[in-house]
C-alpha cells in the first residue's frame, strides 16, 4: 500500500525541521521511497513555519508542503486526504508523542489484517503513558467517557493524535458527519467509522506527554468539544 502521512502544524518554527527529519528517516528505513509521502499541512501559521516547510520540500524527497490560510486541524486533514492519491492516509502530531514504531503496526493492520481504520489509544490496558500529569489524565478519561455515553460509541480514545485509514473511506466519512474544522475531527472520524460499520483496530501505544510545549487551552477546548459533540449527535444515523 502507498500512504500519505499528514502532519498538521501551526506556528511550529522551533521544532518543525527536526521532527519532520525524524519521521523522514524512519520511513526511509522501513519503506520503499516510492511508497510514501509526508504532507506538512500548515494551517494558518504566521511565523517561519511555511518557509521551513518549503525548505524541507525542496531538500527531502517525499516531503510536501500544503499551505492553508485558515486555522484548523480538521480542515488541514480533510484538505490533505481529499487531495491524496495514496491507498492509506493518516496523521500524527508533530511532537511525535506516539512512538513511531507503532506506525508499522498500523500499516500492517490496514495492509494485511483487514482493518479499515486504526487508532492509537493511550487508555488501553497495554498502553504505556510517560510523563502525563494527573490533571491531563483525568481530563482525557472524563472526555472519552462523556463521548462514549453521549454518542453511544465504543472506541476508547478519540483524542490521541495517531489515526490511519484506507483512503477510499475518507469521503463517505466526511459525508457521514466528520466535518469539524478543529480538533474534534479526530473524534468524529472514529464515531462515524463506527456508525458506518467499518472494521476498527484499537492500537495500544507508548505515548510520551509533551505538556511543557503544549499549546492546548483545556477549558476552551473542552467547550468546543462539547458543542461539536452535540452537533455530531444530530447527524447520528
Amino acid at each position: 500500500m502507498t500512504f500519505d502521512v499528514t502532519i498538521p502544524v501551526l506556528n511550529e518554527e522551533e521544532t518543525l525541521e527536526k521532527q519532520v527529519r525524524l519521521v523522514h528517516a524512519f520511513l526511509s528505513e522501513h519503506f520503499a521511497a516510492q511508497q510514501w509521502r509526508i504532507v506538512v499541512a500548515d494551517n494558518g501559521s504566521t511565523d517561519r513555519t511555511g518557509e521551513i516547510a518549503l525548505g524541507l520540500e525542496q531538500t527531502l524527497p517525499g516531503v510536501f508542503w500544503l499551505r492553508l490560510p485558515e486555522k484548523g486541524v480538521g480542515l488541514a486533514l480533510k484538505t490533505s486526504w481529499l487531495s491524496s492519491q495514496a491507498d492509506m492516509v493518516g496523521y500524527m502530531d508533530l511532537d511525535l508523542a506516539t512512538d513511531l514504531r507503532h506506525f508499522i503496526q498500523a500499516y500492517n493492520a490496514l495492509d494485511t489484517e483487514g482493518f479499515d481504520v486504526v487508532y492509537g489509544s493511550r487508555l488501553h490496558k497495554k498502553s504505556r503513558v510517560i510523563g502525563r500529569t494527573v490533571k491531563r489524565e483525568i481530563t482525557s478519561r472524563m472526555f472519552n467517557r462523556i463521548v462514549s455515553n453521549y454518542l453511544g460509541t465504543h472506541f476508547s480514545d478519540g483524542m490521541c493524535g495517531f489515526k490511519w485509514l484506507k483512503r477510499k473511506h475518507v469521503k463517505k466519512l466526511i459525508d457521514g458527519g466528520a466535518v469539524s474544522k478543529g480538533w474534534f475531527f479526530s473524534t468524529e472520524l472514529l464515531a462515524v467509522s463506527e456508525w458506518q460499520g467499518l472494521k476498527m483496530c484499537e492500537l495500544p501505544v507508548t505515548w510520551t506527554d509533551d505538556a511543557a510545549n503544549s499549546k492546548v487551552n483545556i477549558p476552551r477546548l473542552a467547550k468546543q468539544y462539547l458543542q461539536a459533540m452535540a452537533e455530531l449527535k444530530k447527524r447520528k444515523p
